[in-house]
């Protein structure tokens, strides 16, 4: 689901971290959070059904009522912040957002610059060509050109492995549009948003039957600054609490149509 940081992208956020990391305050930063009153958190607002712009322009999605709901629990109001993939973790460690709420994987390599609640929900990677495609495997893709949104770790997938084009953009609704117009032959995404526009929306796309791709689902993660106990322990309640009562299942349901946790 919307993933990991580029090569140059990480590289600049961990920099940025390296910089930060002697000044961070002693402070843990739940009580300024609950002093200001808000809990902040970001995502691409790109990647429905988890976070998009409704015909109101409003940034609405599962990853939104999480947040808001975390912040409930907190005892304060949420706000969703949308800011581009590539840059999200450079903006968390530069204080523009308390959180990121976005469907990010947990990683080893990011875990050096941020610290994670959760898993939230798990995924995995899906490679989907157009319906009436002749493509039917991976090997068929040699040589063809495939669309990624930046800053995945889909992108990472796809340049490790090789032998295509690489286009990026910057989320899901470019990606379909480009697979429908042909300028991208295939999407590598993840298979959750995928298969929800399929059911909801009547995409004409197929998923490329490829057994172990990414060797197991994905842990989708609430990315924090490093240093903040305090806000780790209390987030995490507030998503167990969650998960607990019924709370988790219901927006899970609502907006993916079934619990994913």
């Amino acid at each position: 689901m919307l993933k990991a940081i580029s090569s140059y992208a990480l590289a600049a956020g961990l920099a940025i971290a390296a910089i930060a990391l002697p000044s961070l305050a002693s402070a843990d930063e739940l009580q300024t959070i609950k002093s200001a009153g808000v809990f902040t958190f970001a995502n691409s607002g790109a990647y429905p059904p988890f976070s998009f712009v409704n015909d109101k322009n409003e940034v609405v999605g599962f990853d939104v009522d999480i947040g808001n709901e975390i912040a409930k629990r907190l005892g304060v109001k949420g706000v969703a912040v949308s800011t581009a993939w590539d840059g999200i973790i450079a903006g968390l460690l530069a204080s523009k957002y308390d959180s990121i709420i976005g469907s990010m994987t947990i990683t080893a390599e990011r875990e050096k610059a941020v610290d994670f609640v959760g898993p939230y929900y798990h995924s995995g990677r899906g490679v989907f060509v157009a319906e009436g495609s002749s493509i039917q495997s991976l090997d068929d893709l040699k040589g063809k050109t495939i669309g990624v949104t930046l800053g995945e770790t889909h992108e990472k997938w796809a340049r490790e492995r090789g032998g295509w084009e690489i286009r990026t953009y910057k989320g899901l609704p470019e990606l379909f549009l480009e697979l429908k117009t042909g300028r991208v032959q295939a999407i590598v995404v993840d298979s959750i948003p995928v298969a929800v526009a399929i059911k909801q929306t009547g995409e004409k796309i197929r998923k490329l039957d490829t057994p172990n791709l990414d060797g197991g689902a994905d842990k989708i993660g609430i990315a924090i600054r490093k240093g903040n106990p305090d806000l780790k322990a209390a987030t995490q309640k507030a998503l167990d609490d969650m998960m607990a009562d019924g709370t988790y299942a219901a927006i899970s349901t609502k907006w993916i149509g079934t619990d994913i946790r």
